[in-house]
């Protein structure tokens, strides 16, 4: 087993080398848009509505490549992929970036020949049961039938939840996380585990949400994250740089509605250098000098994405915690434009 996942892991690697070695920039203004890899349906994060037109913070942060490229933030397609086809799409070329509230772990960013970027939003793995059980601590659910996804950290994680606190389990796995949620509703399982943010998106997709209940446990770290191919820095960089634009907007105040009114007027030099009315920044990206005005006019900051997709206004209700600026005591840290 060991020989064949190394086999499988340098496979993917040398797909990833051979495609990164023309440059993912170059290919993407060929053919005109962002190719962007995403859940097979996950509301706040990447859902299509009943038009087709895709939603979510990971979909933000591809919009804001695409912004950041061609001036455009709707020069982007849309790949929903589930979590064991994921990796091998990206390594494989067929998409540009995979944006799929997915965990940065050392395997995945080491030997798959594959890059993360950044964290655009901290999570860790959560366990929802109904209420008629009775349960109200995960110490409680030894023999529990657990539903969760397979080929995921989620699953890995469940299991040495239960080893580490003595109790048994049944694991029940699919690939599709609708199939895991409609095994759950139908009672095949006692739990259902996944990110937290994912626990509040499935609950959704219950008859009854509010017949389920998630457990205060928080059994793991998973910073979730847009990841690409190894070997092209500059791809990567765009990828950094366009959520971290976003933060930057944040931090300064700078907003979709005023934007243009700061770039015309603002004489602060670090506003200046953000917007493209002072320095070269975007040429070192390979990108026009405005992409951040673009970003933000057509996308927004990171606090209008996650207000308008998973914040406490929305079905998801999610306060914004770790997620928030560092300088309201989160983890979300811009590097300065300069």
């Amino acid at each position: 087993m060991f020989k064949k996942t190394m086999m499988i892991a340098a496979f993917i690697g040398s797909l990833a080398f051979s495609s990164a070695f023309a440059s993912t920039l170059e290919d993407v203004k060929a053919k005109g848009h962002v190719q962007c890899g995403v859940s097979q349906g996950l509301f706040g994060f990447s859902n299509p509505d009943d038009a087709g037109v895709w939603s979510g913070l990971d979909v933000d942060l591809c919009r804001a490549v695409a912004a950041a490229v061609f001036g455009d933030a709707k020069a982007v397609k849309f790949t929903p992929l589930s979590a064991k086809e994921r990796f091998t799409a990206l390594a494989s070329g067929e998409i540009d970036i995979l944006s799929r509230n997915t965990t940065w772990t050392a395997t995945r960013d080491t030997s798959l020949g594959l890059n993360f970027s950044v964290v655009n939003y901290y999570d860790g793995q959560g366990m929802m049961v109904p209420k008629s059980l009775g349960i109200t601590t995960g110490l409680e659910l030894d023999g529990a039938n657990v539903c969760t996804n397979s080929g995921t950290t989620t699953e890995l994680n469940i299991t040495d939840y239960f080893r580490s606190n003595g109790m048994s389990m049944n694991l029940v796995a699919f690939e599709k996380a609708d199939e895991v949620i409609a095994a759950y509703g139908s009672g095949r399982c006692d739990v259902y585990t996944t990110d937290r943010s994912a626990v509040a998106a499935q609950r959704l997709k219950l008859d009854n949400p509010d017949d389920h209940m998630t457990l205060p446990e928080v059994i793991s770290k998973e910073p979730l994250g847009p990841v690409v191919r190894q070997g092209d820095d500059q791809w990567l960089n765009i990828v950094k740089w366009s959520h971290f634009a976003m933060l930057n907007a944040e931090e300064m105040g700078i907003t979709q509605g005023n934007v243009g009114s700061k770039r015309a007027t603002v004489t602060i030099p670090a506003v200046k250098r953000l917007l493209g009315t002072e320095g070269t920044f975007g040429e070192y990206l390979g990108v026009s000098n405005d992409w951040a005005y673009e970003i933000i006019s057509q996308v927004g900051n990171y606090g209008e994405s996650y207000e308008r997709n998973v914040g406490p206004n929305t079905p998801l209700k999610l306060s914004r915690g770790v997620n928030n600026l560092w300088t309201n005591g989160g983890l979300q840290y811009g590097p300065p434009v300069r």
